[in-house]
Order: structure tokens, then C-alpha cells, then sequence
């Protein structure tokens, strides 16, 4: 996993854009998905590592909010907002296309993109 300096995301052809946009918006609800049905289109992979990012973002805010006793009551609602707005981001950034990183996550890469 890097997360220094941020991977830049290469040119990606609109014919590839255009192919996989919707496997690319599935997967910030199925990170797996580019991985199994779009694995040499660079657009997909690279949602998909969003999407990855993301679940495991969300299973981490969830695990140490709800160890906070009290204060976790309100913390786990707002970090979960805050966690679909992210996703809802990256759904209409690959709908729209672009290769755009979400923010405060979006600099980690754990899957490989071609």
C-alpha cells in the first residue's frame, strides 16, 4: 500500500471510459467487481481501488468510533454520513468519467491499476 507520493492516474481512453463506466460506478458498493469483470480497463480498476479504500475506511471508522463509549453514540452516525457522501462522490465522478480522487482518501492505492 503507498500512499506518498499519490498515484497519478495515467490518460485513459474515452472508448475505455465509456465501456466500463457503470462497472466503475458499482464499485464504490462492490469494490470486487472491476476486478472480476473490467481487470485490464484502467477507468474501472481505479474506482475500484476507490471503492476499496472506502470499505476499508468505513469498516476502520466504525471499529474504533464505536469503542468510544458516549461520545461513539455521535460519532459513528456522522462518520458514516460523511462516508456516503464520499461514496455518492465517487459514483457520480465515474458516471461523469473522470478519474478524480476522493477526498482525504483518495490518495491511497492498494490495487494495482494497469
Amino acid at each position: 500500500m503507498s500512499t506518498f507520493p499519490p498515484e497519478q492516474p495515467g490518460p485513459v481512453s474515452q472508448e475505455d471510459v465509456q465501456a466500463n463506466k457503470w462497472i466503475a460506478a458499482a464499485a464504490y458498493i462492490l469494490f470486487f467487481l472491476p476486478l472480476l469483470a473490467a481487470k485490464e480497463s484502467r477507468f474501472a480498476m481505479y474506482h475500484g481501488n476507490q471503492g476499496l479504500v472506502l470499505l476499508l475506511t468505513s469498516i476502520a471508522a466504525n471499529i474504533v468510533f464505536s469503542l468510544i463509549p458516549l461520545l461513539g453514540l455521535l460519532l459513528v452516525p456522522l462518520a458514516n454520513l460523511a462516508l456516503l457522501v464520499l461514496a455518492i462522490l465517487g459514483i457520480l465522478n465515474a458516471v461523469n468519467g473522470t478519474m478524480k480522487p476522493l477526498p482525504l482518501i483518495g490518495s491511497i492505492s492498494i490495487i494495482k491499476v494497469p
